[in-house]
């Protein structure tokens, strides 16, 4: 059976932020042998073991690449913020984006929320929300090969 992801490999876990796959290991679980993904998470430094038959439905995938960086930072810096909604549609909305663990919807819940930050204050919920994407969208630009110094600012 061949490997989805190999060792070595970064990868991006939709809540949890990048992470890599340090290892694959074969374990007992049930009176059968399973094998599992053996990740290292960037953010929080906690390990994770995924079965390897369920890495399919997991929301996990690749790093992003170098060349979806240019659209990503155009979305972040030019991009429009809904700003009619109501808190609870807007933090709806921002909770599903999050969950779907694409970078640049990450990206837009960390420029929307920091727009409104710069507005007006933030609850407790978005507050605590911005900052977890802002740690999962880190972690994620910090692996992707090629990033300059100066791309990675202007995300800050």
């Amino acid at each position: 059976m061949d490997d989805l992801f190999k060792v070595g490999q970064n990868i991006m876990y939709a809540t949890q932020g990048a992470g890599i796959i340090t290892g694959i290991e074969e374990r007992e679980f049930s009176g059968k042998i399973h094998r599992y993904y053996v990740i290292g998470m960037v953010i929080n430094r906690m390990q994770l073991l995924i079965p390897v038959d369920k890495m399919v439905d997991a929301p996990i995938r690749s790093i992003t690449h170098i060349k979806a960086l240019r659209s990503i930072l155009h979305a972040f810096t030019h991009g429009q913020s809904d700003q009619i909604i109501s808190w609870k549609e807007r933090y709806n909305k921002n909770t599903n984006k999050i969950k779907t663990g694409d970078l640049k919807d990450c990206v837009e819940v960390v420029r929307d929320l920091t727009r409104m930050r710069a507005e007006k204050k933030l609850n407790t919920s978005e507050k605590d929300m911005l900052a977890q994407a802002q740690k999962i969208m880190m972690s994620e630009l910090n692996l992707i090969k090629g990033i300059t110094p100066e791309q990675l600012e202007s995300f800050y």
